[in-house]
């Protein structure tokens, strides 16, 4: 099948969108650091509040979830061109991980980003609401217990499989795979928190204003 080219346009902006270094722009503008310099070196909401302090690490949580959602939503202006559900749902999947690219290498911030869990997030919530609300609630839960963002992120990110097919009916192919997909990003991205984790030297998330 094949795709117009306001279509192929908005691939590249979907990864523009996720190139936005909220942190590092946050915090070279207003503090005049660059969060990869201190703490864990991540261009990441966490890092954020842990450097800066509960406010700014709120704000890069935010906008960084916008980014995803806002790149996967860019699909819906062009929904019409697309006759096939399972292409569109296809394509709609490339944007995500496009601008999930685009927060882990940052064309603005010379390819050193985050993790990408926010921006995940921000994706997930547009393409999977039911499983999402699952996964959050379950992460809420470890991260209340425990205080370790990693680990709620982690367990979450296994389960968001499951839930997906569970929650979704009738997944199509691509959106297992995808689910999948994200099962082992997650634990890979965080392979450093959990040997962390498991030598108990992880750090804990403690609110705080800067």
């Amino acid at each position: 099948m094949q795709i117009d080219a306001i279509s192929l346009i908005l691939l590249p902006v979907a990864y523009l969108l996720g190139s936005i270094p909220t942190a590092v722009w946050l915090g070279k503008s207003f503090y005049g650091i660059d969060v990869r310099e201190h703490g864990s070196g991540n261009a990441g909401a966490t890092n954020v509040l842990r450097t800066l302090g509960t406010l700014p690490g709120a704000i890069v949580l935010l906008i960084d979830a916008l980014k995803g959602a806002a790149a996967v939503a860019l699909s819906f202006w062009v929904s019409e061109k697309f006759h096939d559900p399972e292409f569109f749902s296809v394509y709609q999947l490339l944007l995500g991980i496009l601008a999930l690219l685009g927060h882990v290498f940052p064309v603005f911030a010379g390819f050193r980003g985050g993790k990408g869990i926010a921006t995940l997030a921000g994706i997930l919530v547009v393409l999977f609401p039911w499983a999402m609300l699952i996964c959050f609630s379950v992460f809420m839960v470890l991260f209340l217990i425990t205080r370790y963002v990693s680990l709620g992120s982690i367990t979450a990110s296994l389960i968001f499989p499951v839930a997906v097919i569970w929650l979704t009916g009738e997944p199509t192919m691509p959106e297992i795979v995808f689910a999948i997909v994200v099962a082992c990003f997650v634990p890979y991205s965080h392979r450093k928190n959990i040997s962390r984790l498991l030598k108990g030297t992880e750090n804990k998330i403690v609110f705080k204003k800067k």
